[in-house]
């Protein structure tokens, strides 16, 4: 039987999954942690299994900072201690905390110690204030997004008030917010802080201006006993303007800016181009400049170095690009809202070229193809690439647009064919309206943004005037937010915070509801813009694309 029966293969049982976290059992720093000598160069923490740190250069964070970090073990491989060494000397009668965030986790299942935190003493008593509170989302509140692909890593942060503060270097305090906002700063002595939060995209524990979200109380905290309930408010960042690039368009050059200037002045540098137009909106990140290669007698060939010198009201300049001349490029014209419009709303035409003029004596605008009707067609003056046509649309009948041949103009080209654009009108049946009834609005100029469950802006309006009620027809049926941006200074720009100056953000507020537009509806919603229920949005990590007002 011994040497008949055949072997059974199988995983030994190992019991139930381990779900526990690792436990603290002791550290190099004998209790109750107060006294410790400046001298000390490490930090020995022990646990009762193996451990490891997941993202250390983000998850821990040492408040005062030490700024010569030598080594942090557990880099690769598990140990049953946690060891962080440094070559600073200690501050004397200064409470040192040691915030390890998420990162320490047993080796095996990666149970998390969640916000471990650990503290010692250089003096003769552990300070023990603190500062509890929430993150915002200023912009986009609840909206649930996932437009975004790396998730935000927020930190709070104290600076120590005195005559001028660095924000180029490392808080005094620090800590990092949770997945839902909340945020903790313990073990602080009394004091006068400025209190900032920002977005530590890249690790550093800085706040870095044009690329991070940010926000801050305005005021500074006089700290002598603890603080709860803390709110602030995260607003995208205020971009430096700079000049960035040049790339060829068709019809010209397209200039970019970043930080969106309010004017922009171009000139060619050298006569190359005979004749030329330039084109730039307040407040826009981009600068046109048109001209007609092939007329100018630019090689397709070999290519032409151009010259441009810009001034955007900071900064004077000359910058050069090569361009090579396309000689079959031609303004071409395309249906820009597909082969169905939106009941209500007009047919748009869009351009590959800005547009200068249009001609619509020879344009043919005709129902189900045999009856003519009158229509109306002009330039979008918000955006010149695009022509919308107005008509008395109805539903279940089908349209052709005949647009001939050098009818439409840019600066330097006309349409060199003929077109016939077919379209349908939607059923409004698919389709559902939405008013808003508006109590308490600003006394300034606002924008009033309708924007999708991802934080995009489906559309604007720049309202000047008082006005109790906004109607939206023919929605498509979704969900839907909204929110409005405030003009407090009637620049025709909404401002976002700027640390620098100690500004804040321009004001904002949020719809708290979610707005649901279904088929066949009318939904009406009233919203008090002094109402504590208009500004009660939750945190939310997960961010949608803002796009700024803009005129």
């Amino acid at each position: 039987m011994l040497f008949t029966s055949c072997a059974r293969v199988g995983s030994p049982v190992g019991g139930d999954k381990d779900t526990l976290a690792p436990k603290f059992l002791s550290s190099n720093i004998d209790s109750p942690r107060v006294n410790v000598s400046r001298d000390l160069k490490e930090l020995r923490l022990n646990f009762d299994e193996y451990v490891t740190l997941k993202n250390p250069q983000t998850q821990i964070i040492i408040s005062p900072p030490i700024k010569n970090i030598k080594k942090i073990i557990p880099s690769n491989l598990a140990n049953k201690y946690v060891f962080i060494q440094w070559s600073d000397t200690l501050r004397a009668n200064t409470t040192y905390s040691f915030n390890f965030g998420n990162a320490i986790a047993d080796y095996n299942e990666g149970n998390v110690v969640p916000y471990f935190n650990f503290a010692f003493s250089t003096g003769a008593k552990l300070d023990s204030l603190y500062i509890s509170g929430m993150l915002r989302n200023a912009m986009l509140g609840n909206i649930k997004s996932t437009s975004s692909d790396k998730d935000k890593n927020f930190v709070v942060g104290l600076y120590q008030v005195k005559d001028t503060i660095n924000f180029r270097q490392k808080p005094y305090y620090i800590s990092k917010a949770d997945k839902d906002g909340y945020f903790e700063l313990n073990y602080l002595s009394p004091g006068k802080y400025k209190l900032i939060a920002f977005d530590d995209a890249n690790g550093n524990s800085v706040y870095d201006p044009d690329k991070e979200d940010l926000g801050f109380i305005k005021n500074d905290i006089t700290l002598d006993k603890s603080m709860s309930k803390q709110e602030i408010k995260l607003y995208p960042p205020q971009k430096k303007l700079v000049y960035k690039d040049m790339s060829v368009r068709d019809g010209g050059i397209l200039m970019l800016f970043e930080g969106n200037p309010k004017n922009v002045s171009v000139k060619q540098v050298g006569g190359t181009i005979k004749d030329y137009k330039i084109t730039h909106s307040p407040y826009s990140d981009s600068v046109g400049i048109w001209f007609n290669g092939t007329k100018e007698h630019l090689p397709a060939d070999k290519g032409t170095m151009l010259k441009f010198s810009y001034d955007d009201g900071q900064k004077k300049d000359t910058v050069q690009m090569f361009y090579k001349s396309n000689p079959k490029e031609d303004l071409v014209l395309d249906r820009h809202n597909g082969g169905e419009i939106v009941p209500q709303l007009p047919l748009v035409i869009s351009a590959n070229m800005i547009l200068d003029s249009i001609n619509t004596k020879d344009w043919i605008f005709r129902e189900d193809s045999l009856v003519s009707l009158p229509f109306r067609a002009k330039i979008v003056p918000e955006n010149p690439f695009l022509v919308a046509v107005n008509a008395d649309f109805k539903k279940n009948k089908k349209y052709t647009l005949v647009i001939p041949k050098e009818s439409v103009f840019s600066f330097f080209q006309a349409n060199q064919k003929n077109y016939a654009f077919e379209f349908k009108v939607g059923d409004s049946r698919n389709y559902g309206n939405l008013t808003l009834r508006l109590k308490n609005i600003p006394d300034m100029p606002f924008w009033i943004q309708l924007l999708d469950n991802q934080g995009k802006v489906v559309t604007e309006r720049k309202i000047e005037n008082k006005i109790e009620e906004i109607k939206y027809q023919t929605l498509k049926p979704s969900e839907y937010y909204v929110r409005i941006l405030v003009d407090n200074n009637k620049d025709g720009y909404w401002e976002t915070a700027d640390l620098s100056s100690n500004t804040e953000a321009e004001t904002v507020y949020l719809f708290s509801k979610k707005i649901e537009v279904r088929a066949m509806w009318d939904l009406v919603e009233n919203w008090d813009l002094l109402s504590k229920e208009a500004d009660v949005a939750k945190f939310s990590t997960l961010q949608g694309e803002f796009a700024p007002a803009k005129l």
